[in-house]
């Protein structure tokens, strides 16, 4: 779910209608909950909720019974859009087209007569063939050879287009889901050493301290050390209440700092949205946080390909 729904603008999010199936489904800890506040978290945000009304039976219905239900269903449409007419309404996001390449990878795939694919969602910049690129966070740098959307060559890649792409002279271990490519002499996405988040305390995370759970930020899958509690602010103003608290208790939010577990590529909120935002799950909870603070590596000793290496030796 986490995969498909970070290359979507909107969704279609249903919603089980059996008997206390929309309420468990919305409830705080319900299934249907949980995916909203993912696709939110995953910049989805124009939704579309429905509830199937279909009742089933056995065996299948006669024509008096569908006459019926049609009656019901007409009814009930009078009170809102179609399906259809809703995903007519939906319009286009608004993206940041001034902002440097982020290109977050979803898959790799080696295929037979093409080559190494890398398959991915431009989230910012553009990507086109000849276009130097840097992958964070192991910092290498190659050179893109092609592009394809569809199974058609593209010039460039533009916001919100998923595509494939082969670069020079990479083996396919190389690259892994979660890398993202961005400008090597512009802005480059860097390997996160530690972020701070706005975090909003619930049970039944009592020892928040010595937690380490899952983090999910765009496509990267991985677990988080809490380090500590840097400010404690107000929920709504976002005002600091305290410096340095000892501890949160229920209800309490507060500037928080983690360090990832393993290499993680990641940004502010403020700059990428895409990836700037992250749901930490943990004892069956899910918070959504945003990034609001980064310090970064530096990529020392990063490879460059030699198709690029002997292509800024010309220049």
């Amino acid at each position: 779910m986490i995969t498909q729904i970070s290359q979507a603008d909107c969704a279609v999010l249903i919603i089980d209608s059996i008997t206390r199936g929309v309420e468990e489904g919305i409830s705080k800890d319900g299934q249907s909950h949980e995916h909203a506040l993912l696709a939110f978290m995953l910049g989805v945000k124009q939704m579309i909720c429905c509830c199937d009304k279909m009742d089933a039976t056995t065996p299948k219905y006669s024509k008096a019974r569908y006459d019926e239900i049609m009656k019901e269903v007409s009814a009930y449409l009078k009170k809102g859009p179609t399906i259809l007419e809703a995903l007519d309404m939906i319009s286009e996001p608004k993206r940041p087209y001034d902002k440097p390449l982020r290109l977050p990878l979803h898959d790799v795939y080696k295929i037979g007569g093409i080559g190494i694919v890398h398959v991915g969602r431009v989230e910012t910049g553009i990507n086109k063939p000849g276009l130097v690129v840097t992958f964070s966070p192991t910092g290498l740098t190659t050179e893109v050879k092609s592009v394809e959307m569809h199974h058609e060559a593209l010039l460039e890649a533009l916001l919100g287009d998923n595509v494939g792409f082969n670069v020079k002279n990479v083996a396919v271990k190389d690259l892994k889901r979660g890398y993202a490519a961005s400008y090597s002499k512009n802005s480059l996405a860097r390997e996160a050493a530690n972020f701070t988040s706005v975090y909003y305390y619930e049970p039944p995370w009592i020892d928040w301290q010595w937690l380490c759970p899952i983090l999910d930020c765009f496509i990267s899958h991985i677990a988080v050390n809490f380090v500590e509690v840097l400010t404690k602010i107000d929920r709504r103003s976002i005002k600091e209440l305290e410096k340095e608290p000892k501890f949160l208790k229920n209800g309490d939010a507060g500037f928080v700092k983690m360090i990832p577990t393993k290499p993680i590529t990641m940004e502010t909120f403020s700059e990428y949205p895409p990836l700037g935002s992250f749901a930490v799950r943990d004892m069956r909870k899910t918070v959504v946080e945003v990034i609001k603070a980064i310090e970064k590596k530096d990529a020392l000793g990063a490879k460059i390909t030699k198709s690029t290496a002997a292509a800024a030796e010309k220049k």
